[in-house]
This record gives structure tokens, sequence and C-alpha cells, in this order.
């Protein structure tokens, strides 16, 4: 990876990131791919979207259908025919959240899938594999999950955990590279610690000093904390960890997330939000999101957003889009889920632009305008 910082304005930083695959360029939103595929869409449909990477789960591709088959198939790439880069996350979280019982050691951790029930242990080591077997364009690492809220004492066991874990990940992956595997793939560790300072503080110092690390990512936020609290421990956080690499938030949020992390210094977002509230009937507008179950929309002649180019937004009425949702019509699925995606990627293009331009406070402010709200005001200095 070739990494580029083309401007910052204020922290808001405008960066890219040449790969394998193409160039990433941020701030950047990557649409979920859990399955190797976006729920409802196609590879031709994320690029006309203009989505310059996904993000795939390397939990449930190992489970189904196996990392081995993915790569005889020609990795994610030749698997899904999406040509521009993937990004999978070691499938820890997975692992951790849909698994009764899982162990954890000094090793890796023990779980039993939820597809069959068969028993499965993922190392630091064996989460990389599978990701080579993928030929992914950026790799996660496999960190040390607790469940929050949880006792000091088991908060430092799982950062020192992550950071063994995330030694031995980056030496094994430089031993691979020396055998001519994963060359071009990328690795990224995980910062935890909840939203204390202190262990924050503490995990991104340890990771950070990993010098052979691609990128880092702040895990960890976004499971039920306040935003406020979110927002104030990725800035409080983003200080501690190396300007000349990317910064990933991972699993956040709502647009008004993206714009208050942008603001902190955040490149990389993703989020299931878009495609999963645009199937439960929530969009995305300029100025904020609508329910499209709702009966006033029957008899609505406009489009979803006024201010929007998606292919649904020039081509059907809310109308018709409140009927397919309520006629339980799969295409609704897909229109909807092209026009919440738009909106996503399309704001982080604005965003670029204005921070290219050195506008981004008014950018910022403006976006908040058109929702009749103000932007946080941040409290550390980065």
């Amino acid at each position: 990876m070739k990494f580029t910082i083309d401007n910052i304005c204020g922290d808001a930083r405008a960066c890219t990131l040449q790969m394998a695959h193409g160039d990433v360029q941020t701030p950047v939103f990557m649409p979920v791919g859990t399955q190797a595929v976006v729920k409802a869409l196609d590879y031709n449909d994320m690029l006309n979207l203009g989505a310059q990477i996904i993000l795939a789960n390397t939990y449930h591709l190992f489970l189904r259908p196996t990392s081995p088959l993915i790569k005889k198939l020609g990795g994610l790439h030749g698997f899904s025919n999406f040509p521009n880069n993937f990004l999978t996350d070691s499938g820890g979280f997975q692992a951790f959240s849909l698994s009764k019982n899982t162990k954890q050691d000094e090793n890796g951790m023990t779980f039993k899938s939820h597809i069959d029930g068969s028993l499965h242990y993922f190392t630091p080591k064996s989460v990389l594999d599978a990701q080579y077997d993928f030929n992914s364009d950026i790799m996660m690492i496999l960190d040390d999950l607790v469940a929050l809220p949880n006792t000091d004492e088991r908060i430092e066991l799982s950062i020192n955990r992550t950071t063994a874990w995330a030694k031995e990940a980056i030496e094994y992956h430089m031993e691979q590279k020396a055998k001519g595997i994963g060359v071009e793939q990328n690795i990224f560790a995980i910062i935890q610690g909840g939203i204390s300072k202190k262990f924050r503080k503490m995990s991104a110092e340890q990771l950070c000093a990993l010098e052979d690390y691609d990128g880092f990512a702040i895990g960890g936020l976004s499971v039920g904390e306040l935003n406020n609290e979110m927002y104030d421990t990725v800035e409080y956080t983003t200080q501690f960890m190396p300007k000349e690499k990317p910064r990933y938030l991972m699993g956040v949020g709502t647009p008004e997330d993206l714009i208050e992390n942008i603001d902190r210094g955040v490149d990389m977002f993703d989020c299931v939000m878009p495609t999963r509230n645009a199937r439960n009937g929530t969009l995305f507008t300029h100025f904020g999101r609508i329910n499209i179950k709702n009966a006033k929309f029957k008899e609505d002649t406009n489009p979803i957003d006024s201010k929007c180019q998606c292919y649904t937004c020039q081509n059907f009425t809310t109308a018709y889009i409140h009927h397919l949702y309520r006629a339980n019509e799969m295409t609704y699925f897909r229109l909807a889920s092209i026009h919440n995606l738009h909106y996503y990627l399309n704001l982080m293009r604005e965003a670029r632009e204005a921070i290219l331009n050195n506008l981004w406070e008014e950018f910022k402010n403006n976006f908040f305008s058109l929702r009749g709200k103000q932007a946080k005001q941040k409290i550390y200095k980065t």
C-alpha cells in the first residue's frame, strides 16, 4: 500500500490508498458485503455506485463456502466478480457474538459454528491464512473481545492479549511475504479499550509501536455507548495514532456519525446501517431520515430526496417505493439499498471535495443545518 495525505483541513483528512485492486480515496465508506455480496445488490450495482472497497466477513466465509474453495475460485475478486478492493475483518467479533460459550485463551478462541455446531479454533495465524486465501486487500487481525461493561482487570487482559496477538500476526505476515504469500495484501491492527481514556491510550500506544502494520483501526465502539462518548473516545484516541497511516473506525454508523468522526481525523468507515435500514424501511436523505412505511407517502409523486441523483430517485416516485415496501416486493430491497448506499458514498465524495478545497467547516455546518442540528464541539487538541 502507498498512503498519501492529499490535504488536511482542521483535523479532517483527504487521503489516497493505492492498492492492488485500485485506489481508495478517503474519507471512504465501505459497504458491508458479509457473504461476499452486499445484500440485494451485485457487483455491477456496486460499480455503478462508485464503491472503491467492500467489507467481507472472515467468520462467515470461513464457514461457508470455506476459504480453500474461495481460493480455488479466484479469491474474493474472482468469486464475486467485484474487481475493486476488499477488506476482510478477522471474524473474531462474529465468533464471539454468534457462538454460545466462546472460549478465549492465550493463543486464540474456540467457537461453535452457528450453521451446524461444528467446533473451530481461531488463532492470529489461522485467520490470516483464511484471508490469504480470500486475497483481500486489507486484512484485520484477531483481537481479544470482551463484553462491556467489564472489570478493569479483564479489559487490561484483553488489551495485553490483543497486543500479543498483533505481534504474532505481524511477524507471521512478514514471514509469509518473504515466501511470496500475501505480498500485495495489507494488514491493520485494532485498538480496543472501551470508552476509557486510560485503556484507549494503553492499547493505541502498544499497537502503534508495531511499525510494520499498514494501518490502524479503532474497534469496540458503537456498541451501545452514547454518541457523545463515542465521538470523545475517537477524538482522544486519534492523537496516539500515526498521521502517516490510514485510520479506520469500525462499525460506524449514521451519516451524522461519519461527519463527526471525519472531523476528528478518521479516514475509513463501514456499517450495515444503510443496507439494513433500507430493508427495514428507513431511507437517508440530505434532510434527515424518513420511514417509507408512513402513510403520508402513499400519493407522494416526488423522489425520495430532491437533492439525490441516484438511480432510484431519478426513476421512481416515493409513492412507488412506498407501494413496493407495503407489497413486500423484492425490488424494493434493491431500489432502497441503491438509494441509501448512493447517499452514503456521495456524502463521502462531497466531504473529500470540501477537505481538498479547505471548505470542511462550511461543509460540516451545512450538513447539520439541513437537518436542523449542530455539530458537537470537540474537546481535545489533536
